[in-house]
């Protein structure tokens, strides 16, 4: 048998990048359809994709696996996003938590069909609860780092019990803006960006020290 030479090997891997995307896109585009991810069959997202089951079955061993792929790249974009956020110096803190969450909640627009089904199947699927569980995590130990060094410098009162503030902020956070983009068309969206920024800031970086 003759070797698997380096190119190959490299067509061979470029091609399978290929298929991964060509069905991770094909999921996405179903979702933003406003298909539920419940809904959508192998054999539906098969013909979308272009693909055969086989060649499915190659690359993702449940149709789970793309949505926890697809839902990865946008757990990426926001959480690069959450550690370029400093509370900096010479600005209010709040303005610039606002302009945080109006990016996040633009994201999470431009998404909502992917985040919706990461939600669904999270409540039935162990390992998208699991991949779910472990998005927030990250927000949350990015945010517990940002208010432990605040506490440091004397920024925060080392009154804050900065894993409880976190947890509280962060995963309510996320409820209140998948729970907002559900019911408002967009008009509101600066101002509950606002609100958000004010009770974070206020709430926790620069609660008035006990």
């Amino acid at each position: 048998m003759r070797p698997v030479t380096r190119r190959q090997a490299d067509h061979h891997a470029a091609r399978s990048a290929a298929t991964r995307e060509q069905v991770i896109r094909a999921l996405e585009r179903l979702l933003d359809s406003g298909e539920a991810f419940s809904e959508i069959s192998v054999q539906r997202l098969l013909e979308e994709a272009g693909v055969s089951r086989a060649t499915f079955y190659a690359h993702f061993p449940r149709k789970s696996d793309v949505l926890v792929r697809l839902s990865d790249e946008l757990r990426e974009s926001l959480l690069e996003l959450a550690r370029q956020w400093q509370p900096g110096q010479g600005e209010d803190g709040a303005d610039r938590f606002a302009r945080f969450f109006e990016e996040v909640i633009t994201i999470h627009r431009a998404h909502q069909g992917v985040i919706t089904a990461l939600r669904e199947a999270a409540s039935y699927d162990a390992a998208v609860g699991d991949f779910y569980t472990a998005n927030l995590e990250g927000f949350d130990a990015t945010v517990l780092a940002t208010l432990r060094s605040e506490q440091a410098d004397g920024s925060t009162p080392a009154d804050v019990d900065a894993v409880a503030a976190s947890r509280v902020i962060v995963w309510g956070g996320a409820q209140a803006i998948a729970h907002h983009i559900a019911v408002d068309d967009g008009g509101g969206d600066a101002a509950l960006a606002r609100e958000l920024a004010l009770i974070w800031w206020h709430g926790a970086f620069r609660r008035p020290a006990g």
